[in-house]
């Protein structure tokens, strides 16, 4: 019998096995066997789905990658209640380019790549950033930044 696994905040995600049913004094526990597997199934089906994510599906992911709602607030460039309104809205899609940002960060977090995240967290205090001349070197490998501010 499959387990309604309530407990990810989804309401259709349901196990077939991995799980291990127990009596505690407060009734009938579930044990899984890899929680953290699990999640990262959960997590890489939920980005692969080509369908906008909804408030409960952006928890998770946001849950899953261990970020508050400021943070993604700052990557996504957006103000924190924007990020509370759209998980409280549990069935209303979350469409447009901070959907498709929040899949590339969140599948590169899977993959421990980095590079989108690092990159967009740079972009997110650009406008912080005062006017800086920079000059360029021809090198055998192309042209190249020279001085401090090396290309990342």
């Amino acid at each position: 019998m499959a387990y309604h696994y309530s407990e990810s905040g989804l309401d259709n995600v349901w196990l077939e096995n991995g799980y291990t049913k127990h009596e505690t004094p407060y009734g009938d526990g579930i044990s899984i066997d890899d929680t953290e597997g699990l999640h990262k199934a959960i997590g890489n089906w939920l980005v692969n789905l080509p369908k906008p994510f909804n408030g409960a599906e952006l928890r998770f992911i946001r849950l899953e990658m261990e970020l508050t709602q400021r943070d993604l607030a700052e990557i996504l460039g957006v103000d924190e209640q924007a990020v509370r309104r759209w998980e409280k809205s549990r069935d209303k899609k979350f469409h447009g380019a901070a959907d498709r940002l929040l899949r590339a960060i969140y599948t590169e977090h899977l993959h421990k790549t980095g590079s989108v995240r690092r990159m967009v967290e740079r972009l997110s205090t650009a406008n912080q950033a005062e006017t800086i001349d920079i000059h360029f070197q021809e090198t055998a490998d192309g042209w190249k930044p020279r001085g401090c501010l090396e290309a990342a």
